[in-house]
């Protein structure tokens, strides 16, 4: 017998608006049935588990243990563009100079999350 990944948990102090910052993320919805204000919030994706971010009373002050790495279906500099320009701040840069690495961003509330290489850039710089 094995367990299955139900959920990634992100604590936040605004769990609904963090999951809106998500949702624009990932293209997919916020749970219809969550609001502004509530203290529990998910990210319905079509495959895997679910985001789900958590309002907890104490501020993030050191680096993840778990984060999130996104494989973007656009090269990894679009993505990061377009991240950055929805309210991702820019933490660390892991490119190299033969294409290969990635990018550490963090969402509105400090949480780091990686851009990896996209499909066509693995293909074009294997």
């Amino acid at each position: 017998m094995v367990s299955v990944v139900q959920n990634v948990a992100i604590d936040c102090a605004d769990a609904y608006g963090l999951a809106q910052f998500w949702s624009r993320v990932t293209g997919q919805p916020v749970d219809p049935g969550c609001a502004p204000g509530d203290a529990e919030t998910e990210v319905l994706l079509p495959e895997g588990p679910v985001l789900y971010f958590n309002q907890v009373p104490e501020p993030k002050t050191i680096k993840n243990r778990i984060h999130l790495c996104l494989r973007p279906e656009t090269s990894r500099e679009e993505e990061v563009a377009r991240l950055t320009g929805i309210g991702a701040t820019h933490v660390s840069d892991y490119r190299n100079p033969d294409g290969s690495g990635w990018v550490v961003l963090a969402d509105p509330e400090g949480n780091e999350f990686c851009v990896l290489r996209s499909d066509s850039d693995r293909a074009e710089h294997p």
